[in-house]
């Protein structure tokens, strides 16, 4: 039997629309994507992102605060968050040698990133 998809809140949507804002070889944080769209749980991001039911919003972008790669389809080990790692490393994200994301591929939470993620131009001194 084929999976019913539910059709998005508008809060899903407002944090699918900000997450398709993230170029490729970048990452932001629960926390930076939730400060974007004016929320204050970074947890609620991740449980949008669990729900997606879209092809073209980069999930594995989003990651933990501390450059850890977080869970990914609703899991925080396996086989699931390996594909994560690979999805990146596959957009240029390099990993340090304890496994976090480089902070050259972070986009952190500023003024900026929250007018990019609204759908301006991310201003190049961030």
């Amino acid at each position: 039997m084929p999976k019913k998809i539910k059709t998005p809140t508008e809060f899903q949507v407002r944090v699918y629309d900000a997450v398709r804002r993230i170029p490729k070889g970048k990452v932001a944080s629960y926390a930076a994507v939730a400060s974007a769209i004016a929320c204050r749980s970074a947890r609620v991001i991740g449980q949008a992102l669990r729900a997606c039911p879209f092809d073209d919003v980069p999930c594995h972008r989003v990651v933990a605060s501390d450059l850890t790669v977080g869970g990914f389809a609703g899991r925080s080990v396996g086989p699931d968050v390996e594909r994560k790692k690979r999805l990146l490393a596959k957009e240029g994200v390099r990993f340090d040698q304890a496994g976090r994301i480089e902070p050259a591929h972070a986009l952190r939470d500023s003024p900026g990133l929250r007018l990019m993620m609204k759908g301006g131009a991310y201003p190049k001194n961030g």
